[in-house]
């Protein structure tokens, strides 16, 4: 058997130091087993030729065997190796010129080590535009983490202008911006920390004249609004132009946020709301007062289901609600369904 093995070690060193492939050596050593099997099946025992062989089949098998199980474990491995850089080659971004600027990809590198988003999200999300109503407490972190991410263009409209009271929540104005519409400091904040991004200011209030034709120009709509008005308004446009539409919304120490979006069998906000609430039952923020950090933790949930619903990924908050207790530090989902025969999305 020593014989043997020395003569396959031979063959392999000789085949190397002729520059033969690793496959051929294989064929050329695979040619000695047989060979050696045949030696055992045709010639009797006792023979010279199987006593210097082993005189024995059984243990040439066997070895026979474990090489195979060895060979075929290899085989597997680089077959699941290929699939898994295939599938990567596949969600890898295009690095071209024309779909993103020097730099972008070192920008969004964690997003794009994300399984979920990957290069496909993130393209989904430089080509998607994203319309938030309202820059205040809500629409700050939103705004800026959506430019962050890398939204490709993203809206914003509000008629305010910044005062001092907003600083203690609204992380995306600056004390030198007092007195400045809310959609230009925002718009200033956002191109600083992300300057491969569209921002489109609107200084005007949302009104039911520019409402459809608004949502119109977007594929996603964040209502960061303090009012039942717009808030209404805000979920009819979006139901007509079939689009989905982030709510949030905040009350001194708690704050709610849900994906509402009945073109994928979701609720829409007046099915959870019929009517707005009497006069004094939802006081604004102005009148109870909410916890400075409180809308950052909101707007930045709204901001990641706005990514989730825009690259496909995970599970959005469609059909749920989150709310989240800041005071004694709970997280809680109900369940939402829709009403039937809601005068807003019963039709949908």
């Amino acid at each position: 058997m020593l014989l043997v093995l020395a003569l396959a070690a031979a063959l392999w060193g000789i085949g190397r130091l002729m520059g033969a492939p690793r496959v051929a050596r294989g064929y050329m050593i695979g040619l000695l087993y047989v060979g050696v099997l045949m030696v055992h099946l045709v010639l009797p025992e006792g023979h010279p030729l199987r006593v210097a062989t082993g005189d024995s089949a059984a243990l040439w098998l066997v070895l026979g065997g474990f090489v195979a199980l060895g060979v075929g474990y290899a085989w597997v491995l680089r077959r699941v190796k290929g699939r898994a850089e295939a599938v990567e080659a596949e969600r890898a971004p295009v690095q071209s010129s024309e779909t993103y600027d020097e730099g972008e990809l070192d920008r969004y590198a964690r997003h794009i080590v994300l399984r979920e988003l990957g290069g496909p999200g993130q393209t989904r999300l430089k080509k998607a535009r994203v319309l938030v109503v309202g820059a205040g407490g809500l629409g700050s972190p939103a705004l800026l983490y959506l430019a962050g991410a890398g939204v490709g263009t993203i809206g914003v409209i509000d008629d305010d202008v910044v005062s001092v009271t907003n600083l203690q929540r609204q992380v995306i104005h600056r004390d030198a911006d007092i007195d400045m519409p809310k959609v230009f400091s925002a718009q200033k904040a956002m191109l600083a920390l992300n300057p491969h991004v569209t921002v489109k200011p609107y200084k005007r209030k949302l009104t039911a004249e520019i409402a459809g034709d608004l949502l119109a120009d977007y594929d996603l709509v964040l209502d960061g609004t303090d009012n039942f008005e717009t808030r209404y308004l805000v979920n009819r446009a979006a139901v007509a132009r079939g689009i989905p539409l982030v709510s949030g919304a905040l009350s001194q120490w708690e704050g709610q946020l849900s994906v509402f979006d009945p073109a994928h069998g979701a609720p829409c906000y007046a099915c959870l709301f019929p009517q707005a609430p009497a006069a004094g039952l939802a006081p604004s923020c102005a009148e109870a007062g909410v916890l400075g950090p409180l809308p950052g933790i909101v707007g930045a949930m709204m901001a990641a289901e706005a990514v989730k619903v825009i690259a496909g990924a995970g599970q959005p908050l469609r059909g749920e609600m989150l709310i989240h207790d800041a005071l004694w530090g709970e997280t809680r989902k109900i369940t939402l369904t829709r009403r039937e025969g809601c005068p807003v999305c019963g039709g949908v």
